[in-house]
């Protein structure tokens, strides 16, 4: 990307003045925000993340050299979430300590007022504490710190003016709103409590708008993937406050494949998004929550070397175990495991479930769900069952019994970090009746609200 000024002249002469401000950018910064912003395909969306991009690089060397002290978190950064740069054209949910940071990203030409995303206002999931203001001068890969705003500054000449969102859900902010002094922001930053300045509380969202709209959803994310419009050309505000406060319907867009029907992704979506879940963390303190004491999960002894005393009470669970651990499938004694019996096409299954938490090689929480689902003590499984996990990106793993099978259980095991779901399905076709039975159950989590 390259920027030409209309008038080289003007640009230079301010630019020499403002140089000891300035932050140079590296050339490899520079490929960095290329690469970010070439994965958004409307023009216009591309050159903002670009700038916003540079912004976060050229704002993170502005800290360390200004205030080595403080450190900068960009683990929930906007710019790194899968199409939340493109719906919110702001570097939002930067922190540095308690604070929540905005950083808002302008080129060189400006006029009197800065344009500011709504959400990054209105919704108190991406509100910060300060509104940071970087002129980006990329024709000379520099940036400038020029401002910053408080959120409860922000709050108050809103509101003294009645500012009006524009139609493209922006806010146009006058540039004497913005704090010129950053020797002041700094000093917010090292000595002001967090609780001084009152954000929003981020609330407990209803899923009922969801719910509502699940006709229309997937033509909606259909449109987000391909990239060709905004957000607020696809629908109206209401609805845009359901979706961009769900990171599951965001993140869906790019993994929805145009090769199947979209629709079933979507339901097994909004069923992770509102079906209440197995809390199977629970189990591991050999506890259970109220959905799955009613649902009839029986929740099974500690796992322990042979000859203990603590060995699992159900005979076929240990006969099955044992072959996995023969074919190299361990699972740790600090495992914790429950089953339920089922009833498909006439079928009587019983299905495992055995969960254990561990730490990634980057030492990030994550935890293991294994399932097993076997016939019924003495039975062989029928032919064509299907057990089947996804997430909100779609199916992560299906095993099916073959035509001739004689197994006694099919199995599959995945993991995930703490926050995430997983929904179990098992399939078969009912000969009988010349249909598919199929069954879904709540979603199985390792951490969620007791």
């Amino acid at each position: 990307m390259t920027y030409y000024p209309k008038n080289s002249g003007e640009v230079f002469l301010d630019f020499e003045a403002v140089r000891i401000g300035a932050i140079s950018l590296l050339p490899e910064e520079v490929k960095r925000a290329v690469e970010i912003s070439s994965q958004v395909s409307n023009e216009a969306q591309q050159w903002q993340t670009y700038l916003n991009a540079l912004a976060l690089f050229a704002f993170e060397k502005w800290l360390k050299e200004r205030a080595a002290e403080l450190s900068l978190n960009r683990e929930q950064c906007s710019i790194f979430q899968p199409y939340l740069d493109r719906s919110i054209e702001a570097v939002c949910n930067l922190k540095i300590g308690d604070f929540r940071l905005c950083l808002i990203a302008t080129g060189s030409q400006l006029d009197d007022k800065i344009s500011c995303p709504r959400a990054a206002l209105e919704l108190p999931e991406f509100a910060a504490h300060f509104y940071v203001w970087l002129e980006i001068q990329e024709e000379y890969e520099q940036a400038i710190v020029r401002g910053f705003l408080r959120y409860d500054r922000l709050v108050e000449l809103c509101s003294q003016v009645n500012l009006q969102p524009e139609p493209d859900w922006t806010y146009s902010l006058p540039l004497d709103w913005f704090d010129n002094d950053s020797d002041r922001l700094l000093l917010y930053l090292r000595c002001l409590e967090a609780t001084a300045i009152a954000l929003p509380e981020i609330p407990q969202r209803s899923l009922a708008t969801l719910l509502s709209m699940q006709d229309e959803l997937a033509a909606i994310l259909f449109r987000l993937q391909s990239g060709t419009r905004p957000l607020w050309e696809v629908l109206n505000w209401d609805r845009a406050t359901a979706i961009l406060t769900s990171k599951n319907c965001l993140d869906s867009a790019r993994h929805l494949n145009r090769s199947r029907p979209e629709i079933l992704h979507l339901e097994n979506l909004l069923q992770l998004l509102t079906r209440p879940a197995l809390n199977v963390g629970l189990w591991l303190e050999d506890k259970m929550n109220d959905l799955a004491e009613g649902l009839a999960w029986v929740l099974m002894p500690v796992f322990a070397p042979a000859g203990s005393a603590l060995r699992c009470s159900t005979q076929e669970f240990e006969t099955i175990i044992t072959e996995l651990g023969n074919a190299g499938i361990e699972i740790p004694w600090q495992a914790r495991g429950a089953y339920r019996e089922l009833k498909l096409a006439d079928v009587d299954l019983r299905l495992y479930a055995v969960t254990w938490a561990f730490l990634s090689p980057e030492n990030v929480p994550e935890w293991t769900l294994m399932l097993i689902l076997g016939a019924y003590p003495g039975e062989r499984l029928p032919p064509g069952l299907k057990l089947g996990v996804s997430d909100a990106t779609g199916i992560l793993v299906q095993r099916q019994t073959g035509q001739n099978s004689r197994d006694g259980y099919i199995y599959a095991q995945i993991a995930g970090t703490w926050d995430e779901k997983f929904l179990v399905s098992v399939n078969l076709k009912d000969r009988a009746r010349g249909k598919v039975a199929s069954l879904t159950l709540p979603p199985f989590a390792f951490r969620v609200d007791r």
